[in-house]
């Protein structure tokens, strides 16, 4: 790895560890730590424009991975803002889960978890961060179909964020299974089109030196939402508040790759 790469690893870990920190004084102060994930979205950027400013890389490339990663960061960052205002004092179930399990010392767990939320968006930007310091005068084949995975994630997750949005804000559907639009072939569509946003990203980057080396980004990404805290903590609450119509819904329909339903 070069000089330059170490360089601004470490910029970019001043700059996640400080926004991370002022997001730890404000949910403290808000009494809610949802809005961590809010700041985890806004952080790529943040750092790809550093990346795409200060890196030596070939011009084309970086205004093309920055762009990918400022419209994916800025995209569902503003989506998650607006969610979490809406809710808020309430947080996000996961953070009160959280919450009852620190009692004893909240302030201090929290202000380590959000720091372990900074050094986690490091990590994954490096793909980003790789691709604006390749300095290749022409974009490969595999890059353009990391552009192209990119591009229907990032459409995708859209589509599925709007049309929950436009189910949630309808009275009639209180209490109800969303099962319009892309809902109706994935349990998760949000999800599975955000795992592509982050193959897209990995693909760019195999473009360049050591590009591959970074699939640790997409893997970690989707073992989080299959196994973490998305699907399993999603659709415990779902069950919860909605029954046997929501088990009718796990019945019939693809927990994450949009598919056909079942009869």
């Amino acid at each position: 790895m070069t000089h330059d790469f170490w360089f601004l690893t470490g910029l970019g870990a001043v700059i996640a560890f400080t926004l991370f920190a002022l997001t730890w004084l404000l949910s403290l102060k808000l009494e809610n730590f949802s809005f961590v994930d809010v700041t985890w979205s806004y952080a790529p950027a943040w750092l790809a424009p550093m990346y795409a400013l200060l890196g030596d890389g070939f011009p084309l490339r970086k205004v093309i991975v920055a762009g990918m990663a400022m419209v994916w960061s800025l995209r569902l960052g503003t989506y998650l803002f607006f969610r979490v205002k809406r809710h808020h004092p309430q947080e996000d179930v996961r953070y009160e889960v959280l919450r009852q399990s620190w009692k004893g010392s909240l302030a201090r767990n929290f202000f380590f978890f959000f720091q372990a939320q900074a050094l986690l968006i490091v990590l994954l930007s490096v793909p980003l961060l790789l691709a604006c310091l390749n300095s290749s005068p022409t974009i490969g084949t595999v890059e353009w179909a990391g552009l192209g995975v990119w591009l229907i994630g990032i459409v995708g997750e859209a589509f599925s964020d709007a049309q929950m949005q436009r189910f949630k804000s309808d009275p009639q559907s209180r209490g109800k299974v969303c099962q319009i639009g892309l809902w109706r072939y994935s349990r998760h569509p949000n999800y599975f089109f955000e795992s592509l946003v982050w193959w897209g990203f990995w693909l760019f980057a195999c473009g360049s030196p050591w590009g591959w080396v970074t699939v640790y980004a997409p893997t970690s990404i989707l073992y989080f939402l299959l196994r973490v805290t998305g699907i399993p903590l999603t659709e415990e609450c779902a069950v919860k508040s909605k029954g046997d119509a929501y088990r009718e819904y796990q019945r019939t329909t693809s927990a994450f790759v949009p598919w056909f339903r079942k009869s």
